[in-house]
């Protein structure tokens, strides 16, 4: 089973599959896959979030890493883990989460916006700082407190990313991005997400 650390190696880009219904679930995930994507998260805020989750698990969780995203309490950090999530992100740095996620053997993933948040996070064993939204937290100022965090800290940018927007973060010292509806929308056909999918692989692949 892959681990984080190959997963980010891999692929660094973090697919955000809002409003997935579960009967998409696997066609949707076969062509992310398919395009190289190793992390997949789905939001609790979609349609019946747990089964979806469990689906893309049972199918590709031994290549990727499945888990949810929007997660806001402990209860779901719980539900997650049961249908085999492995990755809890959150809009927020709540630290009953956080120790809930670590006590599973869960990778947390806090959405945080200060210094003061960031280094909490990793106290409490964050695995990923998500820095969101990042059209509120712009290429400099993560530039300034990479300068202070620890040098071995995943950081990530997730809000408003296209693969036009990515290059300035990665400079200031971004390891990854989370891709949103510039990637997935319920709406979109399994060729466009591809399209789309591939797009953002091969604008990594050019910063890299």
């Amino acid at each position: 089973m892959i681990d984080l650390a190959t997963a980010l190696a891999e692929n660094p880009l973090i697919a955000i599959l809002r409003g997935l219904e579960p009967e998409n679930a696997r066609p949707v995930s076969d062509v992310l896959v398919d395009a190289g994507f190793r992390i997949i998260e789905v939001p609790l805020n979609s349609p019946d979030p747990l089964m979806s989750i469990q689906r893309i698990a049972a199918q590709h969780g031994a290549q990727s890493i499945i888990g949810a995203g929007t997660v806001l309490n402990v209860e779901q950090v719980e539900a997650v883990a049961e249908a085999g999530g492995r990755i809890i992100v959150s809009p927020n740095m709540n630290p009953e989460v956080g120790r809930a996620a670590v006590a599973q053997g869960l990778h947390w993933c806090p959405g945080v916006m200060t210094p003061s948040e960031a280094f909490s996070a990793l106290d409490l064993g964050a695995s990923v700082l998500k820095f969101f939204p990042a059209e509120m937290v712009p290429p400099n100022a993560i530039a300034a407190m990479r300068a202070v965090l620890p040098s071995d800290s995943v950081v990530a940018a997730v809000g408003g990313i296209t693969p036009d927007t990515m290059a300035p973060y990665h400079v200031a010292g971004v390891n990854g991005f989370g891709l949103g509806s510039a990637l997935f929308k319920p709406g979109y056909s399994l060729d466009d997400i591809g399209k789309h999918a591939r797009g953002f692989k091969k604008a990594w692949e050019d910063l890299t």
